[in-house]
């Protein structure tokens, strides 16, 4: 069998030299006459787990970093994920303040395969994207990130391929118990207490070693929550010469303070928006391994793994939604020009929004799996492996996955953004003299969204020695992952507003003003750079959503609209009948086969000899995509509100089955040297795919059910999309230069081909006549002698409320199929792009023990670069790379005589995290992040196995801010807090 060139006995061969060099002449004999008795000496703790970090990453036959179980049970982290980031070029997303997606040197998190030793995941996002938050880090023993690819490893992973490694009994050959209990105390949260988080694991071998078994399970609570300053929907962009009487949304070309040019580009906000949230989570994890080795050549293992999430979210929300009336603004300069204040007056009251509602969901999900070793003979070992994996995201609540309550007082005649600094401040005239009784119910939405993923794989894979120094490593497997989505939302488009004064009393809306929300210096945002002084709105009126909802429904709960009804009979809550509406299912099959040709040897210089391995491998992939869908259809369009025309479902849905195909060759060699004793360099060279994301490849046509005055839109999946080709160069050299330190520094090139793009479509699906586009609306816009829809909509009102399709009474204008033009849908297809582009990186790591002092410091850098960037003046959709971001850490640590402690810095440069908004092709960017986190424990002396500990993470409470095209454009500004953890761990 291949041997490694790299051995890992060097600790314990240096250990023996020094003790024979001190020892006396006669414990030496003794030593000497019984080398075999010596037994390694364990270094354990922190310094213990870098160690084991460290061999991984020299013995590899690639490009690979890795984590240990040591290493990431005392980082002051909640997650895998979160873990990770400390690896060079590894950065993630975060959800809630926790660690949630990863991307490895700029790649996407749906373009990293995660397994979980060596086998693929099912995953709760609905795509290919893995979402840490669903695994606690105690359930895993290591995580192993190899950036670079051989033929034994899955397609998919064009970043890297991340693999989850869980404890195997018959490895551990010991009894082995021990167990953790920690209180948690998130200040992001207004009711912040402390919640629970326990862990325990056992492992025993029984029958002289030849059966295991291990068990593992945590428990973990958390009350967290956030302050959100948003701009809800996005922005509207338009060319400079775009003004209000050729484009809706577009800014007028007087009563502007330097108004952008003709030759510039500019945007506009939808809405501002005030949110704050609360979060219960309680996740659950448990896994069972059987291990049975007959024989010294026969080795069977059995495990299993389930895991719970159940996310609980509540909100209360304050907003002022911009009509794109007539508005006065101060402006950045060109060429991307954004308003510094955009105001807009009103001639009739309009609606100050103060909404709640939440969201809760279930995550389930569990992996088995089979495996069996044969040790044929000395020179042939076989394996297989069948693994079945599943996971579901389900609603957890009669109100839905996500819903939303409005309620809002019509009093705002004017409202202005303040957008000159960090935090954007909102002005609303009459605002902060609600009261109770102006409140009204407006609309909501109820919806319910569920995905489901299954996979079903086996593997026979073996390996067959030639010689003494060159193998084969040979392998087949099938795969078929089935993704299930299904959605429907039960809506109520009364913006408007619905009932009278009287219907809601002071119980409902209390008469608060609760200032310390908004004020800049001590307030939630207090972190934020933000207007300090004048009128910002700061009267909110956090209502209790059940409370009110209940109202409502007894109140208006028989007037029934146009669409889905929820299962309580009324619109005031969700409906499960999927039937109805959107379901989509896509089955991938994959069968591969693979070789891999390694061989090892050693040059001889004239500096000496230099050990050498290389690494010959072939892959072949074909894969089948299978997509069925089924979403609803419509019959009418209604005008119902200045900005808004709603779709009435037929009650009917459009099938679709479509399928598509695609096969590859995929080669790659590695190559390692060793230079020196402590010198390695490597090479590496590979060609991988990324497979498009579900979404994508879906089948079936959907619209949203709101549209305005531009029109509709809408998504179509594209099953014949080609996955991303991506050819990859890597050199490194490393420099193991102690017991535990070492240097690296690494090259990597990867030419990136077939990118995913979205091409606009025009169609008039549905064929539904547009109450804003024909006889009527012309008639009543020459009449009024602006584009003002208020007005309009006064005129039709005032001359066609006596037809058919015109319901003063409701608000409602409905589209006249005899004078109207078609509403067109503008569809967001998926295709590939011909362009390829190249991201060039470079990667530098160390890690120093400062002697026995107990001191040691980690810290690596990772610079990423591409032409593929994202041009702000460009309004069309662009084919720019998403993720792709510079990355630091910084890691102080100490490790003696029982005391461990360590604080780590871990920075995030900007990056593009989404090439579309709610209104179309607009950027999304995440502005440069850093964060401190840190942990310190003891062993108590008293008590052996007994540990302490302290850990706090984000303990200098910073923000995370989103933008546009500009800077001033903020998408939203994210105030968290610091979370505090404080525990013990006992180990038997």
């Amino acid at each position: 069998m291949r041997r490694k060139i790299f051995h890992k006995d060097r600790l314990a061969l240096t250990i023996s030299v020094a003790l024979g060099a001190t020892a006396l002449p006669q414990v030496l004999m003794a030593q000497q006459a019984d080398v075999g008795s010596l037994e390694e000496v364990t270094v354990t703790g922190i310094r213990g787990s870098l160690t084991k970090s460290m061999d991984v990453k020299r013995d590899s036959d690639g490009i690979v970093d890795a984590i240990s179980a040591e290493d990431i049970g005392k980082f002051p982290d909640t997650n895998l994920a979160e873990s990770m980031q400390r690896i060079s070029g590894v950065s993630i997303d975060r959800v809630n303040g926790e660690g949630s997606k990863v991307t490895v040197r700029g790649i996407d998190p749906e373009f990293n395969l995660v397994t979980l030793n060596g086998r693929q995941l099912a995953r709760t996002t609905g795509g290919r994207s893995f979402d840490f938050q669903n695994i606690a880090s105690e359930m895993v023993t290591g995580v192993s990130v190899a950036k670079s690819s051989n033929a034994l490893v899955p397609s998919g992973g064009i970043g890297s391929t991340i693999d989850l490694l869980t404890a195997r009994p018959l490895e551990i050959g010991e009894r082995r118990i021990n167990f953790a209990a920690k209180g948690v105390m998130d200040e992001s949260s207004e009711d912040a207490g402390i919640t629970p988080e326990y862990s325990g694991f056992y492992s025993e071998t029984f029958a002289d070693g030849k059966i295991g078994v291990a068990i593992s399970a945590s428990v973990a609570e958390r009350e967290s929550g956030s302050q959100q300053a948003l701009v809800g929907t996005g922005w509207r962009s338009f060319e400079g010469t775009a003004d209000n009487t050729n484009s809706w949304g577009g800014v007028p070309q007087d009563n502007q303070v330097n108004r952008p040019g003709p030759s510039d580009v500019y945007s506009v906000p939808q809405t501002t928006i005030y949110k704050f949230e609360e979060q219960q989570r309680k996740r659950t994890n448990g896994q069972l391994v059987l291990q049975w080795a007959p024989t010294d050549d026969v080795t069977a293992t059995m495990d299993y793994m389930y895991y719970a999430n159940d996310i609980s979210k509540q909100h209360n929300d304050i907003s002022a939604w911009y009509n794109f009336v007539p508005s006065e603004n101060v402006w950045t300069d060109g060429p991307v020009a954004s308003p510094l204040i955009y105001s807009e007056t009103f001639d009739a009251p309009t609606d100050l929004s103060m909404a709640a509602g939440g969201g809760e969901e279930a995550y389930r999900g569990e992996s088995i799996g089979i495996n069996l070793e044969w040790q044929v003979s000395d020179r042939l070992a076989l394996e297989f492996d069948a693994h079945h994996s599943d996971a579901e995201r389900r609603p957890d609540s009669p109100w839905g996955s996500s819903f939303n309550l409005s309620t809002a007082a019509f009093i705002r005649t004017q409202s202005a953004t303040d957008f000159t600094e960090e935090l954007p401040a909102l002005y609303v005239d009459n605002g902060n003299s609600v009261q109770p009784s102006d409140m009204r119910v407006t609309g909501s939405v109820f919806g319910n969204s569920r995905d489901y993923s299954e996979i079903d794989a086996f593997r026979f894979s073996g390996n067959f020695e030639l010689n003494e120094s060159s193998d084969i490593d040979f392998g087949i497997s099938s795969q078929e992952v089935t993704n299930h989505s299904q959605s429907i939302n039960v809506q109520r488009n009364a913006w408007g507003g619905v009932g009278a004064e009287g219907d809601f009393d002071d119980s409902f809306f209390p008469a608060d003003s609760i200032q310390d929300k908004f004020d800049i210096a001590t307030g939630d945002f207090s972190e934020v750079d933000g207007i300090s002084a004048g009128d910002i709105q700061d009267v909110y009126f956090a209502w209790d959503f059940e409370k009110v909802r209940a109202r409502a429904e007894e109140l208006y709960g028989a007037d029934l609209e146009a669409g889905f009804i929820g299962d309580c009979g009324t619109q005031f809550c969700a409906s499960t009948d999927y039937s109805q509406d959107v379901d989509r299912t896509t089955t991938e099959k994959t069968t591969s086969l693979y070789a891999q040709y390694n061989f090892e040897s050693e040059l001889t210089t004239g500096f000496g000899s230099m050990p050498y391995d290389i690494h010959f491998g072939l892959r072949y992939e074909d894969t089948e995509v299978d997509s069925k869908s089924a979403a609803a259809t419509y019959a009418a369009a209604d005008w119902i509100a200045d900005t808004e025309i709603a779709l009435l479902g037929s009650g009917e849905r459009a099938f679709l089955s479509q399928t598509g195909s695609y096969d590859y060759w995929l080669p790659s060699v590695n190559v390692n040297v060793e230079l020196r004793d402590d010198l390695v360099m490597r090479a590496a060279a590979s060609q991988t795919i990324g497979r498009p994301d579900y979404d994508s490849i879906k089948g079936g046509t959907v619209v949203g059910s709101l549209a305005n005055q531009q029109g509709g839109s809408g998504s179509a999946g594209n099953p014949n999309l080609l996955p991303l080709e991506s050819v990859n160069f890597d050199l490194s050299l490393e420099w193991y230069y102690g017991e535990s330190s070492y240097v690296s520094a690494g090259w990597f090139q990867k030419e990136i081909s077939n990118f995913i793009t979205q091409s606009k479509v025009e169609s008039t699906i549905f064929e539904l006549a547009n109450p804003t586009d024909g006889a009527r609306y012309d008639e009543a816009r020459a009449a009024v002698g602006t584009s003002d829809a208020r007005l309009i909509r006064e005129y039709i009102f005032a001359n066609y409320g006596d037809t058919a399709l015109v319901d003063p009474a409701s608000g409602v204008i409905s589209g006249d199929p005899a004078t109207d033009n078609l509403l067109v849908f503008t569809i967001d297809t998926p295709t590939n792009s011909d362009r390829d582009e190249t991201i060039d990186g470079l990667e530098l790591a160390v890690q120093h023990m400062f002697g026995d002092t107990g001191f040691g410091v980690i810290a690596n850098y990772t610079k990423v670069e591409s032409g593929l960037e994202y041009n702000p003046f460009l309004l069309e959709d662009q084919e720019a790379l998403v993720g792709l971001s510079d990355s630091a850490n910084l890691i102080g640590f100490y490790d003696k005589n029982g005391l461990q402690a360590r604080i780590a810095y871990n920075w995030r440069d900007d990056f593009l995290n989404s090439r579309g908004q709610d209104t179309g092709a607009n950027p999304k960017f995440t502005e440069a992040y850093n964060q401190i986190d840190l942990n310190v424990s003891y062993e108590v002396p008293q008590v052996d196995g007994l540990q302490v500990f302290l850990e706090g993470l984000n303990v200098t409470d910073e923000y995370a801010r989103e933008h546009g095209r500009a800077q001033k454009q903020v998408l939203g500004v994210y105030q968290g807090g610091p979370r505090w953890q404080l525990g013990a761990r006992y180990a038997f």
